[in-house]
């Protein structure tokens, strides 16, 4: 690329080392990295020594001085926004407020009153734009090729009649993210932090949205912020209802969608094969045949390269990807909100937000 968009990362987290760097460096011909922010300068300067393997221009940034030296930097069209979840709208407000496009880290809001300020600020900042800057948020299930081809395949199982996913987690003490102290105050805890991932997958695969919930919730393991068990009745608008069950924490991890319709059944399977963590495909036909294919990872990075893309291009009439947009990531939560709701109230129904 002649002349590639130069971006900044707020945030200098695990994830931030782990796998926005490593998978920014994938596509290093289409970015610049300019700038690592944090709120302190032990934290950006350790983020940024590990980018500069790749990016050896990248500035460190700290602090409000540093904040405000990217949110005024007009040579930055793009900011990755990864902080604290309960800090994320707000700053990327912020960012969105002087002009920038963002890229925030899921979930997208953390309950269903903040996806409404956080919609309705948006809008209002938007009309102050001939070309409204882009509000993204990093769900990567929607970009995994699992979860691609599976939508492609879901019309051969004919019309749906049960719809499961099992989510039985492996957050435990030998997890980076396990004492992330964030999370600890989350209202839902790891159930939301965790469960968007699994609730984006859903609705990718069905092609619909979920309409209503009714849940319990309990609390076991104590090392764990409540509640770390959910089980959730849920109705799809195409009328096909399904469940949700998720453990945070399992000593036999293990996760799947899978979806029985009248001419078959699709699964997706979080697994490994020939060393790669992925997932397996598997579609069962009505004559027992039986079809399975094995895609690894590489949703962070095909969405990264998304939200390049889209602030790369010229004009007020290009259309960014609608996987990557604010409202998918405020549907997701929206969905867990409901769950959470419902399980309060002892399984009574809710109906989920609209957005």
């Amino acid at each position: 690329m002649a002349n590639p968009p130069q971006i900044a990362i707020l945030g200098a987290g695990t994830f931030v080392k782990t796998q926005y760097i490593p998978r920014l460096a994938e596509i290093s011909d289409l970015l610049v990295l300019k700038a690592i922010w944090s709120r302190t300068e032990a934290s950006a300067r350790g983020a940024v020594e590990l980018a500069r393997k790749y990016f050896p221009t990248v500035e460190c940034k700290w602090g409000d001085a540093g904040l405000d030296d990217i949110i005024q930097d007009n040579s930055i069209p793009g900011v990755a926004v990864v902080l604290a979840g309960q800090a994320q709208v707000d700053m990327s407000l912020k960012l969105l407020k002087a002009g920038k496009h963002v890229l925030q880290e899921k979930p997208a809001a953390a309950s269903r009153s903040e996806l409404e300020y956080a919609l309705s600020n948006y809008n209002s900042i938007s009309a102050n734009f001939l070309s409204k800057p882009l509000w993204a948020v990093a769900e990567n299930y929607r970009f995994e090729p699992a979860f691609v081809e599976s939508k492609n395949l879901i019309a051969d199982i004919g019309d749906m009649m049960s719809v499961q996913v099992i989510v039985e987690g492996s957050m435990n003490s030998s997890n980076p993210y396990f004492s992330s102290s964030w999370r600890r105050d989350f209202t839902g805890g790891f159930i939301l932090d965790m469960g968007v991932h699994f609730i984006a997958g859903l609705r990718m695969l069905v092609g619909c949205e979920v309409v209503s919930v009714s849940a319990t919730t309990s609390y076991v393991d104590k090392s764990l912020p409540p509640p770390d068990n959910i089980s959730s009745l849920f109705q799809l608008e195409n009328g096909c209802s399904g469940v949700f069950v998720m453990v945070v924490s399992s000593r036999s991890p293990r996760i799947f969608w899978r979806v029985v319709g009248l001419k078959g059944t699709l699964q997706i399977e979080r697994g490994n094969q020939d060393g790669k963590h992925g997932y397996l495909v598997s579609l069962s036909d009505a004559n027992g045949q039986n079809k399975c294919s094995f895609y690894p990872f590489s949703g962070v990075t095909e969405e990264l390269k998304t939200f390049i893309d889209a602030i790369s291009a010229k004009g007020s009439d290009y259309k960014a990807d609608a996987r990557i947009s604010f409202v998918e990531g405020a549907r997701d939560v929206a969905v867990l909100d409901a769950m959470l709701e419902s399980g309060a109230k002892h399984g009574a129904p809710v109906q989920v937000k609209r957005f």
